[in-house]
C-alpha cells in the first residue's frame, strides 16, 4: 500500500496533479506526492518533485539505460562467425552465448521488478547498471567461451534489474497527461532500438573486432549510471504483505523452461527428450504459479485475476503477437538481404533502418491518436497496417525484385507496429496499481521476450519447412553432394555453388527461389495471426476509460486494479 500523504495545504489543486488515474490538473483534485515515497507528482517549485525539465532528463536517462539493454540483446547476432573462430566453439555454443542473456533477463524480470517496487526503484536501477557494466567488461575481455557464458548470464541479470525499472520510473514519475507520450518514447526505443543497436554493432565488427561490440552497451550504461545518480528520483511502495517468494521461484522456473523450449526446439528437435522435459517443467511450473498466485490474493507477486480485464489481456496479447511477428520478420529478412541479395551484414542492417525509424516515430505519435480515437481503435489500426505490410511482402517479394519488393511492406509494418505497441504497453501498466508498477513493467517486458522467442521459433520453422519443400523439384540433375548441402538453407546453397562447377548458377538460383517460397509461407502465416489479433482487439480490446469521481479511490487501501481500469472489466 502506498505511503503517500495528501498534498500541501494552500497549494492550488490545479497546480498539483493527482495520483495516476485519480484526476488531472485543473479538475480540483488535490495531488499527492512525497519525494522518495510513492509517486512523484508534477510539483511546484520547492516541493522536491520533478518539474517539466527534470522529467525530460529522467526520460532521456531511462531510455539510454534501456538502449544499453536492447543493444546487448541484438548486438552479438552480427558476430556469430567471429565468435566461433575466436573461441573455437560450435554453433550450439555460440547460440548459447547469445541466448543465455535473454534467458537470464526474461526469467528474473518479474521478481526483480517486485524488488524494485519495495526496496526503491533508483537503487535497483543503479545496482543493475553496475552489474550490467561489470559483466559486459568481463565479456569483452573473455579469454574463453566458458567465461563468456558466465559473463553473459550476469549481463542478463543486470538487464533484468534495469529494464522493468526504466518503465516503472516513467509510470511512477510522469503525471497522467504526460505519461502516454513518455511511454510512447520508451516503446519506440524498445521496439526500434534493437535495429539501431545491430547497425552500430555491425559497423564495429566491420571496422574493428567483435570485442568492440561491448563498448557501446558499456558507454550507454555508464552514461545512464551517472545520469541516474544525478537526476532520477527514488520511489518505493510499502505493502502489508511480504515478498511473494513462492511466486518468484515458480515464475523463474516457468519462464526458464518455456523459453528454453522455444530457443532449443529448432536446434535439438521438438521431440528431443531435453526439449520435452523442459516443456513439461515449464508448463507444470506455470500452472503452479497461477495456482499459488490465486491462493496469495492481494499478496501475490502478480494478481492473475487481472487478466480477466480487457486492458491487461488485450495489451498482453497484442504485445506477444506484435513482437513475435517482428522477431520472425528479422529471421526472414536477414537471410534474404545477405544470402539472396548478397549484401553485407552492415548494409543489411542499414536496410532495416527505415522500418525501425518509422516504428519509433509512430510509437511517439500513438498517444495523440489514442487520445482522439481511443486505445482500442489505435491498436486495431496498427494491427491492420502491420498485417497489410506482411501481406505486401508475401505478395510481391521476388528474387529479381530485390529490396524494393519488400520495402513497402516493411514501411507499413513499422508504422503499424509503432501504433499498436504504445497503447498496449500503457494498457498493461495502467491495469496494475501504483504500488505494483515494477511488476507491471516486468510483465510488459516478459510478454515481449516470450513473443520474440515464439516468433523466431515458429516463423523460422515455417520458413525452413517451406524452403525444404520447394527446393527438391529445383535440384533435378544436380549431383547429390551439392544438392544435399543446398537442402540445408539458402546460405548453404550459395556455399555449395562454389565447388559445383557447371551447376553453380543452378544451385544459387534454386536456393534463392526456394527461400522466397519459404518466405511467403511464413508471411502468410503471419497475416493469418494478425487477422485473428485484429478481430480479438475489436471484440475484447480496451474500452474507453472511465474518469474516477473521487480522489481517494486508490489511496484508501489496497486494490486489485486502479480505478481508471475498472471500466475495462
Amino acid at each position: 500500500m502506498s505511503t503517500n500523504q495528501p498534498g500541501p495545504v494552500g497549494v492550488d489543486p490545479d497546480d498539483v496533479p493527482g495520483e495516476p488515474g485519480e484526476g488531472v490538473p485543473g479538475e480540483g483534485v488535490p495531488g499527492e506526492g512525497v519525494p522518495g515515497e510513492g509517486v512523484p507528482g508534477e510539483g511546484v517549485p520547492g516541493e522536491g518533485v520533478p518539474d517539466a525539465r527534470q522529467r525530460r532528463t529522467i526520460l532521456i536517462t531511462v531510455c539510454i539505460a534501456l538502449m544499453a539493454v536492447i543493444a546487448s540483446v541484438s548486438g552479438l547476432n552480427v558476430a556469430q562467425p567471429d565468435l566461433a573462430v575466436a573461441f573455437g566453439a560450435s554453433q550450439s555454443t555460440i547460440l548459447w552465448i547469445i541466448n543465455i542473456y535473454t534467458l537470464g533477463l526474461a526469467a528474473l524480470l518479474l521478481p526483480l521488478g517486485a524488488v524494485g517496487d519495495r526496496l526503491g526503484r533508483k537503487p535497483v536501477l543503479v545496482a543493475g547498471l553496475v552489474v550490467f557494466g561489470l559483466a559486459g567488461a568481463v565479456a569483452g575481455l573473455a579469454p574463453s567461451a566458458e567465461v563468456m557464458l558466465v559473463a553473459r548470464l550476469f549481463s542478463g541479470v543486470g538487464a533484468a534489474m534495469i529494464m522493468p525499472i526504466t518503465l516503472a520510473v516513467i509510470t511512477s514519475t510522469f503525471p497522467e497527461g504526460e505519461r502516454g507520450r513518455a511511454i510512447g518514447v520508451w516503446t519506440g526505443v524498445a521496439g526500434g532500438g534493437g535495429v539501431l543497436g545491430m547497425f552500430l554493432s555491425a559497423a564495429l565488427v566491420d571496422v574493428a573486432s567483435w570485442r568492440w561490440l561491448f563498448v557501446l552497451p558499456l558507454v550507454l550504461g555508464a552514461v545512464a549510471l551517472v545520469m541516474t545518480l544525478r537526476s532520477v528520483p527514488d520511489s518505493r511502495e510499502r505493502s502489508g504483505h511480504g515478498l511473494d517468494v513462492g511466486g518468484a521461484l515458480t515464475s523463474v522456473v516457468a519462464v526458464v523452461g518455456l523459453i528454453f523450449v522455444l530457443q532449443e526446439g529448432p536446434e535439438r528437435g521438438w521431440t528431443a527428450p531435453v526439449t520435452l522435459l523442459s516443456l513439461v517443467v515449464g508448463v507444470v511450473a506455470a500452472v503452479g504459479f497461477v495456482a499459488w498466485e490465486l491462493r496469495r490474493g492481494e499478496g501475490a507477486l502478480l494478481d492473475v485475476r487481472l487478466f480477466g480485464e480487457r486492458a491487461l489481456a488485450g495489451g498482453s496479447v497484442t504485445l506477444l503477437v506484435v513482437f513475435g511477428v517482428q522477431a520472425g520478420i528479422f529471421v526472414v529478412l536477414f537471410p534474404f538481404l545477405q544470402a539472396v541479395l548478397g549484401w553485407s551484414g552492415l548494409l543489411s542492417t542499414l536496410a532495416l533502418m527505415p522500418m525501425a525509424v518509422l516504428m519509433m516515430l509512430a510509437s511517439g505519435l500513438a498517444p495523440q491518436l489514442a487520445g482522439r480515437i481511443g486505445a482500442r481503435a489505435t491498436m486495431a489500426t496498427g494491427i491492420l497496417l502491420a498485417g497489410a505490410g506482411l501481406a505486401l511482402m508475401a505478395g510481391i517479394v521476388s528474387v529479381d525484385g530485390g529490396y524494393l519488393s519488400v520495402l513497402p511492406g516493411m514501411l507499413a509494418m513499422g508504422l503499424g507496429m509503432g501504433l499498436a505497441m504504445t497503447p498496449s504497453t500503457e494498457a498493461i501498466t495502467g491495469a496494475l496499481p501504483r504500488e505494483r508498477q515494477g511488476v507491471a513493467s516486468a510483465l510488459n517486458d516478459v510478454t515481449r521476450e516470450f513473443g520474440t522467442a515464439l516468433g523466431v521459433a515458429l516463423l523460422g520453422a515455417l520458413l525452413s519447412a517451406g524452403y525444404r519443400g520447394a527446393i527438391d523439384d529445383r535440384l533435378a540433375g544436380v549431383p547429390e553432394g551439392p544438392a544435399e548441402m543446398a537442402r540445408g538453407g539458402v546460405a548453404n546453397a550459395v556455399e555449395a555453388a562454389n565447388g559445383a562447377g557447371p551447376y553453380a548458377q543452378e544451385l544459387i538460383r534454386a536456393g534463392r527461389e526456394s527461400f522466397v517460397d519459404g518466405w511467403q509461407n511464413a508471411m502468410w502465416a503471419g497475416v493469418a495471426v494478425m487477422a485473428a489479433l485484429f478481430l480479438y482487439v475489436l471484440v475484447r480490446g480496451p474500452r474507453p476509460s472511465a474518469r474516477p469521481t473521487e480522489s481517494g479511490d486508490r489511496s484508501a487501501g489496497p486494490s486489485p486494479a486502479p480505478a481508471r481500469s475498472r471500466a475495462d472489466a
